[in-house]
């Protein structure tokens, strides 16, 4: 690859997204840009980072940002979170909000839905514990095209094979062809936005959780620490933020600390000092 090209790009995804990539990776730029390539009629991955210097279009640069974009997920993803949310997060909420009967979780960088819905679905599994709640869960992603999967909410065999139990599939889902779509009930609980994690989140409204998981790997340090900050301002003192299993506040920003007894979930600072005391 030409090496300004490439150069101007590691740059571009950095302003854009707050992606980091490395020379290293040219063969991984070369991969997802070529179908990019292909769609627009442009000769080949290295002629799209040319293009990119010049004056691209909104939908060259949104087919950039897709390709770019790590969009891997499953349904109840590592599982332990949605334990731990059901179990600890949930109940402690529902005796804090009892007032208003509702609560609000945002998922940051959703991709195509499985993590909202999984939260939606395992919400309704409760039953009559929560009757009378309301729940409302916003997805949100830098990717228009990912968004509109979610919205759709249809998936393939491989996809709903993917950590989400039969007895849901048979009870949440209808088949349609060789997809399984998800049923009306629980596609009203869910809401989708167009979102960059590098701009400020407050239009969104605050969220008593939110769920941030497997996002911050893909950013520098200085770019998660604002993120994080970002996110503190949108969640009140008393509010729940799940990360990954290999992600961490330790040693990025100050703005949370670890829940006493429940890894991979952080609170506002104040509120896990008091915790702790």
């Amino acid at each position: 690859m030409n090496k300004p090209d490439f150069e101007h790009f590691i740059g571009f995804l950095k302003t854009k997204a707050g992606i980091v990539i490395t020379a290293e990776k040219a063969y991984l730029v070369e991969n997802r840009l070529s179908p990019v390539a292909r769609k627009h009629g442009i000769a080949s991955a290295d002629a799209v980072l040319a293009k990119l210097r010049q004056v691209p279009s909104a939908a060259l640069v949104n087919d950039v940002l897709d390709a770019m974009t790590t969009n891997e997920t499953l349904f109840f993803r590592d599982q332990r979170p949605f334990d731990q949310f059901r179990e600890t997060v949930l109940p402690a909420l529902m005796e804090r909000n009892a007032a208003t009967k509702r609560i609000r979780i945002w998922s940051a960088a959703c991709s195509s839905g499985q993590e909202a819905y999984s939260l939606a679905m395992m919400f309704s599994e409760l039953g009559a514990k929560v009757a009378g709640w309301r729940l409302e869960i916003v997805g949100t992603d830098i990717s228009k095209t990912i968004l509109d999967r979610a919205r759709k909410a249809e998936y393939s065999q491989f996809e709903v094979q993917r950590g989400l139990p039969i007895t849901m599939l048979v009870k949440y889902f209808e088949q349609k062809g060789e997809a399984w779509a998800l049923k009306p009930d629980i596609k009203s609980k869910v809401s989708f936005r167009e979102f960059n994690l590098l701009d400020n989140p407050r239009a969104l409204g605050q969220f008593d959780v939110v769920f941030c998981r497997n996002v911050l790997i893909y950013f520098d340090h200085p770019t998660k620490a604002d993120i994080l900050g970002r996110i503190a301002g949108i969640m009140p003192a008393d509010g729940y933020l799940f990360l990954g299993g290999a992600e961490t506040v330790l040693g990025v920003s100050d703005k949370f600390a670890a829940a006493p007894g429940l890894r991979g979930i952080y609170l506002p600072s104040d509120k896990a000092a008091a915790r702790a005391a």
